[in-house]
């Protein structure tokens, strides 16, 4: 059995790791964590950290223990020097915190590179534990929308950096601007997104801790992980009524499949495909065929195989990248947004009209 710890950061790593929990009860009603036992195979703890009370109190499903709330009014404006200096100041709390939950076999630490609190506090807090400990961490990361702004974009481009330099065994991106495909209210979509990262993380902890007839094992995805350039992402496809399972892998390779755009037969370095479903499905022959496909093209890929009595079939791909040109493309928007900052700045530094405004009435006394 494994031993697994699960860290949401800031609101956007909050709800992610709310709805990892939420599939964990089944997807049961919110007080289900009161009275249900969650479905993990593996011994997992979850824990949530933000300095905004109130995004710790919307969580539905992660028990209050499981709650870190780091006081600092409600929250640091998406100003991740700030978050870094907050994180400084309650360093010891909160490794105090993940210590006394014992030792694991692997950490995920997710958050989204955007905004405050998770895309300032995810850099130190994964170096401290890899500072502390030898089990691998792994970041999953999101992605803003681009047309959230140009402060978001910035934090962006220097949370991914900082996470990078930290030492992190491995960074598996999701991108809220290629999710968009899924539609619907603001409300709906950032749920829809939060539920697919659940789903995937969920079905990744299942298959490393599961008998298989092909096995894959974390030893495998520490492997798979720590081919390319340290970027991952996760694509995951479960088959209509009589699709088949030639059908079902290529669907979690493709576009629509995966957390963040990329083509895998152009930019992958190793694959990880994990299979679950009911024996009938799974043909051999066809798994061997799209396995060696993918294989001509990213050189290794571990192949994982469950068999799971009257289910359909399920497919979920782990994809290390040796490129990413959607990442180079974000950069490329962010640049362009941390020089339209810095160029704000210099002009109304060099133009300081408000001030002349102000200064009018320099001298005068309100008359009543």
């Amino acid at each position: 059995m494994l031993n697994i710890l699960i860290i949401g950061n800031g609101q956007c790593g909050n709800r992610i790791l709310d709805a990892v929990n939420k599939e964990a009860f089944g997807g049961k009603g919110k007080l289900a964590k009161f009275y249900s036992k969650q479905k993990y195979k593996s011994r997992v703890e979850t824990i949530a950290i933000n300095t905004a009370v109130n995004d710790l109190k919307e969580l539905k499903y992660t028990k209050a223990k499981d709650r870190i709330h780091i006081p600092h009014l409600h929250g640091v404006g998406a100003n991740r020097n700030v978050g870094k200096q907050v994180f400084a100041e309650n360093h010891s709390h909160i490794m105090r915190q993940i210590e006394e939950r014992g030792s694991f076999d692997v950490a995920f630490v997710i958050t989204s590179a955007s905004g405050g609190t998770g895309s300032s506090f995810t850099p130190p807090l994964i170096k401290e534990i890899k500072e502390r400990h030898d089990f691998p961490v792994y970041a999953i990361v999101v992605l803003p929308f681009r047309e959230e702004g140009s402060l978001y974009l910035q934090n962006t481009a220097f949370c991914l950096k900082d996470i990078r330099e930290t030492g992190v065994d491995g960074i598996i991106l999701a991108d809220n601007q290629f999710l968009k495909q899924l539609g619907g209210d603001v409300e709906s979509a950032y749920n829809s997104i939060n539920d697919m990262i659940a789903k995937r993380i969920l079905f990744l902890l299942d298959a490393l801790d599961s008998e298989m007839m092909m096995v894959t094992d974390l030893g495998d995805f520490k492997t798979v992980m720590s081919g390319g350039a340290g970027i991952a992402t996760i694509g995951f496809y479960q088959a209509e009524k009589d699709e088949p399972i030639r059908t079902t892998i290529q669907k979690s390779l493709s576009p629509a499949g995966l957390l963040f755009s990329t083509d895998v037969y152009e930019e992958a370095s190793r694959s990880m495909i994990i299979i679950r479903g009911d024996k009938s499905y799974l043909s051999i022959d066809e798994i061997s065929t799209e396995v060696e496909k993918l294989s001509a093209s990213v050189g290794h890929v571990f192949k994982g195989i469950i068999v799971r009595k009257g289910e359909r079939p399920q497919v979920l791909s782990v994809l290390t990248l040796e490129s990413a040109s959607e990442l180079e493309n974000l950069y490329a928007v962010a640049i362009d947004a941390i020089n339209e900052e810095r160029e704000k700045k210099a002009r109304v530094l060099e133009d300081r009209n408000v001030d002349k405004v102000f200064s009018k009435i320099d001298g005068l006394e309100p008359q009543y």
